[in-house]
């Protein structure tokens, strides 16, 4: 019998999976234990064919493979480099000294070759976690494998070549292993390049220019509501421009969520700069929230984790996928429950939501006449329902450009540089304010803390209480108003919110126009 290691993903978190294989007298026969699913079930063929064409006959005696913890969910591809090598070591092959504290993944082609899987940097991160000292992987998995600095990475192409190494002999050459195809995503998650987006580009709108600036200094959610041609996703777009690079612990996060989808780049295993996730509204829940049917993969909601998740057309989605938005909304992650496995992942994203007025979207324009009736224009908005809208901090509607700004509205604000350094010098603020705490962003901080630790000045506090006992604000709200006079304050440079950021933070909840000092500042800079 022989024993070697492997990593089962259970969302984000991985655990050690000891694969035995014990070859015992009987009838030939493979049997596979162990709550293993189809896809590793089918593997017995596989690494059959694979140890056969890699130097060594197959046992014409009973073969059975256990994979433990019995009682933990085993799924996809990853086991086979573990179980073909068990083969190897069972028959004295490979010495099993050598594979004490060492885990083995990837998955074989019927010829030894080994294939990439999903998911290496988050189970090299696991086995690091567990004190494994060396991690072998599919050559094209190596990148990203090598970006947990703690464990000896080794990049192999072959079952052949496995064998090799463990025996100290000489590597046969084998092809290399081609990179997992990542056309199907390739436009489902990407980085917006600040080189090419510029705020400018955006003709008039200037109080929604000047809230996508407060949103993004302070990680707040943001519903922008106009006719078509206005630029709603021209702002939702240019956002992660202004958002600093990620901090090395949330670019490796960030990075593990992608592989584990399957969408992280090759030649860029570690992702620095926050990722943009736009899902088409005919997008399924599973595909937004996470999910699968046999393998529970992270959606859009997760693979935008630390950065904006951008859903144009808002009203369009299919009410389940919408109403999934609050709970990560409220606690920064994602539960998909399935019969026997429930994964946990990461999902605090900075939500953006575009919508046009009504079903034809000409509601409220000067150049198009509106043919909705009041109902259907009523009905359409509901589709956004009211705990949705009550967790979106800022509200804006849009309306069309005049012909003056139209022609002279080009080049009339601050670069994104300098509004990129200005959301920089906010956040630079509010880390150091949140220095002690398990937050990094004014929207973070919950509502009690909030009020405890960092009021706003006497006469805002004052404001905000005349709001709340007047009706005009739930005392939810007057948190996400509190939150929002802070990241206001931020970009300002003051030390508590006066009662003009309050008064501002109010403006931007209700959708009126902004004043005060704000505007001012970005209008000098």
């Amino acid at each position: 019998m022989a024993s070697i290691h492997a990593i089962a993903l259970d969302g984000l978190a991985g655990r050690p999976v000891e694969v035995e294989v014990d070859i015992a007298s009987g009838l030939s026969a493979t049997v596979m234990v162990g709550l293993a699913d189809t896809t590793v079930s089918e593997a017995r063929n596989r690494v059959r064919s694979a140890v056969v064409n890699s130097g060594t006959a197959w046992p014409d005696t009973r073969v059975t493979i256990n994979l433990a913890p019995s009682n933990l969910p085993k799924s996809g591809p990853h086991y086979d480099l573990a179980m073909g090598l068990g083969v190897f070591a069972a028959k004295s092959i490979v010495p099993t000294d050598t594979l004490a504290r060492t885990v083995f993944l990837g998955e074989l082609a019927l010829d030894g070759r080994l294939r990439a899987v999903r998911g290496v940097l988050p189970a090299t991160l696991a086995a690091a976690d567990a004190g494994f000292e060396r991690v072998f992987v599919p050559e094209s998995n190596v990148a990203e494998a090598r970006l947990v600095p703690s464990v000896e990475v080794v990049g192999v192409r072959s079952l052949r070549q496995v064998v090799a190494l463990l025996r100290g002999e000489e590597e046969p050459d084998d092809p290399p292993v081609p990179p997992l195809d990542e056309s199907g995503d390739a436009g489902w998650s990407r980085v917006v390049p600040s080189d090419h987006l510029d705020l400018t580009d955006v003709v008039g709108q200037d109080d929604a220019c000047l809230a996508t600036v407060i949103a993004a200094s302070g990680g707040h959610h943001l519903l922008l509501t106009g006719p078509p041609g206005v630029g709603k996703t021209m702002l939702a777009q240019r956002l992660p421009a202004l958002l600093p690079d990620l901090d090395p612990d949330d670019s490796l996060e960030v990075s593990a969520l992608h592989s584990l989808a399957g969408v992280l780049p090759s030649d860029l295993p570690m992702l620095v700069r926050p990722p943009f996730l736009e899902p088409h509204h005919t997008a399924s829940a599973a595909a937004v929230v996470g999910g699968g049917s046999r393998v529970v993969r992270p959606g859009a909601m997760s693979l935008a984790h630390h950065g904006v998740l951008f859903l144009d057309e808002a009203p369009e989605f299919a009410i389940n996928v919408l109403e999934a938005l609050r709970q990560p909304l409220e606690s920064g992650q994602v539960v998909v429950s399935r019969s026997a496995q429930t994964a946990v992942f990461p999902a605090r994203f900075q939500l953006v939501l575009a919508a046009n007025p009504c079903p034809c979207g000409h509601a409220g324009s000067v150049m198009q006449r509106c043919e909705c009736t009041a109902a259907t224009r009523r009905r359409y908005a509901d589709r956004l329902s009211g705990p949705i809208r009550d967790r979106i901090d800022i509200h804006r509607t849009l309306v069309e450009p005049s012909r003056r700004e139209l022609v002279h509205g080009l080049g009339a604000r601050p670069a994104m540089s300098e509004l990129a350094a200005r959301v920089a010098d906010a956040r630079d603020r509010q880390r150091r304010r949140l220095a002690d705490t398990p937050w990094r962003v004014n929207a973070a901080v919950p509502g009690v803390d909030l009020r405890k630790t960092w009021p706003a000045e006497d006469e805002g506090t004052r404001l905000l209480e005349q709001q709340v006992r007047g009706h005009k604000v739930t005392p939810r709200s007057a948190d996400r108003v509190l939150r929002l006079a802070w990241s206001i304050a931020d970009l300002c440079g003051h030390g508590r919110p006066t009662v003009d950021d309050v008064q501002t933070a109010l403006d931007l909840r209700r959708g009126s126009p902004i004043g005060g000092d704000v505007v001012r500042l970005l209008e000098a800079a």
